[in-house]
């Protein structure tokens, strides 16, 4: 349900596990039907039916306690689709305005079968003996079949070459005993051994007492007769009246002598059974095969989609990223969510698919919702993304192909992908969608993802030599497959997108040509209010908001405090694992002399007051970053930022004058130099601005920005 946009519950019994999937149409806003074919919602027309008397009370009691559960079903949807007139406007009279009829249709199996089976029948044929077969199937068609009972033993007893084979479970009258070996009673078939029974009948009936949960029956008996040239008998029903022409394409026949005439007219006169037959065939092959019913019928409830022409729609763009909110976690996540938000303010039509944790319950189905109106769906993914599997991932890519086929976009956008699967790429492919790839960071070169080693140095590889990797994860074989993959994927996007000039650099030196990896820096949130001047002669405050990767500098950080002479310093670390449910940074046995204290990640809405609370951002990366969106918060917030060099988290500080630029060593001296540095003249962040400001890129800059790229490959300037 979370790919479609209509669903359809075939003969579905309110039980709760089915009303949880109504709530669930609900909260998705689709539109719902419930189907049948039979009537068996309405209870006063259920107790009509004479063949509930062949059922023991207890069968009883729990047919017609079902009946209010579907009657449940069928008004908790809204919608009907019925088999058959009389079946849609009982469910009119339930209290359905919307209804529609879509007979049963002779799938192509079926006459395929059919055609294989049927028996070429001529207007000469004299037989010694005469073959009627009745399929009952279930033992609910006793009283159905005493409606012709009279009228068979009256023609057998006229006409002795008559004999009757019964298919299924039922209770014949005695009367038929005195037939003896004249009367067969077989047990149920299945279907194709069925329809090879019915094929060497002579004819076949389909009797039916006179009621209205009758009436609502489809004629399906007819169908399949029919298809295999077989002339019918059927008691005047509506769905059979609404397409057997008595003496043209059958016989109906209600009472014993009109039963006892038509059996005994098709039995004498060989002709008429080869010309109702043959008719009765072209009849429902013309009206019921599946792309008839479908175009008729089928297309009246469920139009076909008119396609939009593109200057007449806004561009429909997909964002995939390993996460979205709720579950936001990184910053290449807080980029795919605010463009998300920024372009679909722009008059873009946006979708998003991303994980989603395993659930109780919810077994591998994936989840849709919505995020400041753009449809998110998510598939479920671990947390611990194995990094062989994480490159193809099947059952994602199943659920990526439900919705690339439910969305349908222009262009697909590609944010941090590990652990989706690059089977997303191919699916872009095989529906010659575009796709366009944001490189946030070095994931599509290095098996680590940020080109540092085992040992948290950075490897200061430029031009990859797979040789070196594999002396940094020895136990991986398959590097040398990876890169062939991440470089198809690459080589097959439509355009390539850095955060930064460095990060560019990178994959140009790994063989993107120029022209096709362009420079789309990321925006940040600007602050909202302006700073509170800091408290002279109160410590000085740092924050770090990394995590506990070694990569990030983590390792670094402490070791440089606990190194500190100096107790006047307060240092916040942002746990942002926290968010979801567990902790990753434990500083309570730190040996230091200021104090540290841990917090969980900010939101969009208290960034501001984080920033309040520290006068100093660390980032002490431990590799070239692509950009350090973390960096251009605090900047922006005339925070001071100590970071490493060079990389894309250093473009926008300049030393000195809004930072302290560091070496890329791994060296905890460095850090604690420049802290030392900074607590050397923390008078001077009393009423510190950063003075180059300006010169920062916002969320609105890199959303026009976007726009024009995604434009440009789904539109391309003649």
């Amino acid at each position: 349900m979370q790919t479609c946009t209509e669903v359809i519950f075939y003969r579905v019994p309110a039980f709760p596990s089915v009303k949880s999937l109504f709530r669930e149409v609900r909260r998705l806003g689709l539109l719902s039907h419930w189907e049948v074919d039979d009537l068996i919602f309405d209870a006063a027309e259920y107790r009509q039916n004479g063949n509930l008397a062949t059922l023991s009370d207890s069968e009883q009691r729990e047919l017609l306690f079902g009946v209010g559960l579907f009657l449940d079903s069928l008004q908790s949807c809204g919608r009907g689709i019925a088999s058959t007139r009389a079946l849609g406007e009982a469910m009119r009279r339930a209290g359905i305005e919307d209804v529609h009829v879509i007979e049963n249709a002779l799938d192509r199996q079926t006459i395929a079968l059919a055609d294989a089976l049927r028996i070429e029948r001529s207007p000469d044929d004299v037989r010694e003996s005469f073959l009627i077969v009745y399929g009952s199937g279930t033992r609910t068609h006793d009283a159905d079949f005493r409606c012709c009972a009279d009228g068979l033993v009256a023609a057998m007893e006229a006409e002795p070459r008559l004999s009757l084979q019964v298919i299924g479970e039922l209770t014949l009258p005695d009367e038929f005993r005195r037939f003896g070996s004249r009367v067969q009673q077989l047990q149920g078939r299945d279907y194709p051994a069925y329809m090879a029974l019915l094929a060497r009948a002579d004819l076949t009936i389909a009797p039916l007492e006179p009621t209205l949960f009758n009436d609502a029956k489809s004629n399906i008996k007819f169908l399949e007769a029919a298809v295999l040239d077989v002339p019918a008998v059927c008691s005047p029903r509506d769905a059979f009246t609404h397409v057997v022409r008595n003496g043209e394409n059958g016989l109906l026949a209600e009472g014993t002598d009109a039963w006892r005439d038509a059996v005994l007219d098709l039995c004498r006169d060989p002709a008429l059974r080869a010309r109702l037959g043959r008719q009765a065939r072209e009849d429902v092959l013309k009206r019921y095969r599946p792309e008839d019913v479908a175009r008729e019928q089928v297309a009246l409830c469920f139009p076909e989609p008119v396609a939009d022409l593109p200057e007449e729609r806004p561009l429909r763009v997909m964002s995939a990223n390993i996460y979205f909110a709720p579950r936001s976690f990184g910053g290449a996540t807080l980029i795919a969510e605010e463009m998300v938000r920024q372009l679909s303010g722009r008059g873009m039509d946006l979708a998003v698919f991303t994980s989603a944790p395993f659930l109780d319950g919810r077994h591998a189905s994936s989840i849709r919702y919505e995020e400041d109106g753009a449809p998110v769906v998510a598939t479920p993914l671990s947390i611990h993304i194995d990094r062989v599997a994480g490159l193809d991932n099947p059952r994602c890519s199943a659920q990526f192909s439900a919705w690339l086929d439910a969305f349908r976009p222009d262009v697909v956008h590609f944010h941090s992908v590990q652990g989706l699967g690059l089977g997303l790429t191919q699916l872009c492919l095989e529906r010659r969608i575009p796709y366009v790839i944001t490189l946030h960071d070095a994931w599509w070169l290095c098996e680590r993802q940020f080109m540092v080693r085992q040992d948290g140095r950075y490897c200061f590889q430029r031009h990859i030599d797979l040789k070196v990797c594999a002396m940094c994860v020895p136990e991986a074989r398959h590097l040398g497959l990876r890169a062939d993959m991440m470089n198809a994927s690459l080589k097959s996007a439509t355009l390539l997108l850095t955060p930064s000039q460095s990060h560019r650099a990178l994959y140009m030196e790994n063989g993107i040509a120029a022209d096709r990896i362009k420079v789309n820096r990321n925006g940040f949130a600007w602050p909202k209010t302006k700073r509170t001047p800091r408290k002279s002669g109160m410590p000085l405050r740092f924050g770090y908001v990394g995590g506990a990767e070694a990569v990030k500098g983590y390792p670094l950080i402490r070791k440089a405090f606990e190194a500190l002479d100096q107790g006047d310093w307060e240092l916040v670390l942002i746990d942002n694992k926290l968010n979801l449910g567990f902790s990753s940074i434990h500083a309570d046995d730190w040996k230091v002399q200021g104090s540290v204290k841990v917090l969980p990640a900010y939101s969009q809405d208290t960034m501001d007051a984080f920033y309040e609370q520290i006068d100093v951002l660390l980032f002490p990366s431990q590799w070239m970053e692509s950009y350090g969106l973390t960096v251009r918060e605090a900047l922006a917030r005339d925070v001071w930022v100590i970071s490493t060099s060079p990389g894309g988290q250093a473009e926008d500080i300049v030393d000195g004058v809004n930072g302290t630029l560091i070496p890329l060593d791994g060296r905890p001296e460095s850090l604690r130099s420049a802290v030392e540095g900074v607590l050397a003249q923390k008078e001077r962040f009393d009423d510190y601005n950063n003075p180059l400001k300006s010169g920062l890129p916002t969320f609105e800059g890199q959303a026009v920005e976007l726009m024009t790229f995604l434009e440009s490959v789904v539109r391309p300037k003649m």
